[in-house]
């Protein structure tokens, strides 16, 4: 079974990992081991690529519009001169 093989199973970390030492090896002295490490980076950046994909985008957070200083105070006072009206 050769590298390409595992990469599918392998996890985020192992990815990373597998893919920082295939630039390591593939800027080294020319050879096999160089040629492999060259091959697999199309390879690893294509799975990361498809679970990245994958994933679920995360719902946009629900913000609360700012209230200025002054319009709160505005609304206090309008609650007040309600109040003291009943």
């Amino acid at each position: 079974m050769s590298i390409a093989d595992l990469i599918p199973k392998m996890d985020d970390k192992a990815l990373v990992s597998l893919r920082a030492n295939a630039e390591r090896i593939g800027a080294g002295a020319e050879g096999p081991r160089q040629k492999e490490a060259e091959a697999l980076i199309p390879m690893i950046d294509a799975e990361v690529a498809l679970r990245k994909a994958a994933k679920p985008k995360a719902a946009p957070v629900a913000r609360k519009k700012a209230v200025s200083k002054k319009k709160a105070v505005v609304e206090k006072e309008e609650v007040e001169e309600a109040e003291a009206e009943l």
